[in-house]
């Protein structure tokens, strides 16, 4: 593997865990640990962690940080208080999705400046912190080497995090945050995560980190990687950067028209090509796929409907928790529908899909 590849600050762990390591955005990560399947059942049926601490971690600090954000999103960040946080995307000129992203607002400092916070993909960091730093200036601040993130996800997760925490996380709702000491060092705590269960996500120095993963190892908790995160995400329905969705592909496209507020905010980059679709229609729109039998859809796979191409699949794989092939894919929206049958091209032979909604648990 490239030396070139960067590493988290965890990778020593992850080596001595017996992580099988693959590229992925320019880095070096664990794939699996002990398997996939197993996992993927771990998180589903208790409890697993995952190494997250690639993902971009920016700080914005200053005067006037909502007026700004509210330019670069299209869905109303005026809605949030301190303490909550809002899923949302990053749109270019032509309303094309620049990364999907995690906005958390904080209180206000005591000159009351807004403190806020966003994490955004890895794969994309240095061109969203290129598309930010004009709008931002020295407001934007990248922590994104000094701070490790950790999500711990399952039915279990908050239970555990309990026992390591100096604050009962019971009362924190679903994409709230807050801070809470963890070996006597505060630490970021968000109830968000990217497989479908509860859990958090939890970013500390470095030390802490390293210190926290170690704890969590010796409670007997699954380390998890990026395979079981992949079948997790699409089994619950949400995007992948860069295969669902990517600067060409609006949200509403991509289903995720409820991100996009338009009744409630002013203008906003990429306004008048979501006020044009909403008012003309779109031409293609992201739905999910089920398949019979042992047929996979893998990625840009075609998409056909009576003899013709008519779309491509973005994202597929094997059910571990449902026991069937399941995949995202772009049709014309008069194939939206659900329940509506279409043919998958795998190697060279069509098989049947039948449109679903995305959330397939």
């Amino acid at each position: 593997m490239s030396n070139s590849l960067k590493r988290t600050p965890l990778y020593d762990l992850h080596v001595a865990a017996g992580a099988r390591l693959v590229e992925f955005g320019g880095w070096e990560m664990p794939v699996q640990y002990k398997g996939l399947v197993a996992e993927h059942q771990a998180v589903r049926s208790q409890v697993g962690m995952f190494d997250v601490s690639h993902m971009g971690k920016l700080a914005i600090a200053g005067a006037d940080v909502l007026e700004t954000l509210q330019q670069l999103v299209p869905s109303n960040l005026g809605r949030l208080k301190a303490g909550q946080a809002q899923y949302t995307v990053l749109l270019n000129e032509e309303g094309g999705i620049i990364d999907d992203v995690i906005f958390y607002r904080h209180d206000n400092d005591a000159a009351n400046q807004e403190n806020w916070s966003v994490i955004i993909n890895a794969a994309t960091t240095a061109k969203d912190i290129a598309w930010l730093q004009p709008f931002l200036g020295d407001r934007l601040i990248d922590h994104s080497t000094s701070q490790t993130l950790i999500a711990v996800q399952g039915k279990t997760a908050i239970a555990t995090l309990q026992a390591i925490v100096n604050i009962d996380l019971s009362p924190l709702p679903k994409f709230g945050h807050t801070r809470a000491e963890i070996f006597g060092k505060s630490c970021f705590i968000a109830r968000t995560g990217y497989t479908g269960e509860d859990g958090c996500e939890i970013m500390s120095d470095i030390e802490t980190g390293q210190a926290l993963w170690q704890k969590l190892t010796d409670l007997g908790m699954a380390a998890c990687g990026l395979g079981c995160r992949d079948t997790l995400r699409l089994e619950a329905g949400m995007h992948l950067y860069g295969q669902d969705m990517n600067d060409r592909i609006t949200p509403l496209e991509a289903d995720l028209g409820w991100l996009v507020h338009l009744k409630e905010k002013g203008d906003f980059i990429g306004r008048s090509v979501l006020e044009n679709q909403k008012k003309n229609g779109l031409s293609r729109k992201l739905v999910g796929l089920e398949l019979a039998g042992r047929n996979i859809a893998r990625h840009d796979y075609p998409i056909v409907y009576e003899g013709a191409e008519v779309g491509i699949v973005t994202s597929g794989t094997m059910s571990p928790s449902l026991g069937k092939a399941i995949a995202f894919g772009y049709v014309p929206p008069h194939l939206a529908k659900i329940g509506q049958t279409v043919q998958v091209q795998i190697r060279n032979k069509e098989f049947p899909a039948q449109v679903t909604k995305r959330c397939f648990l």
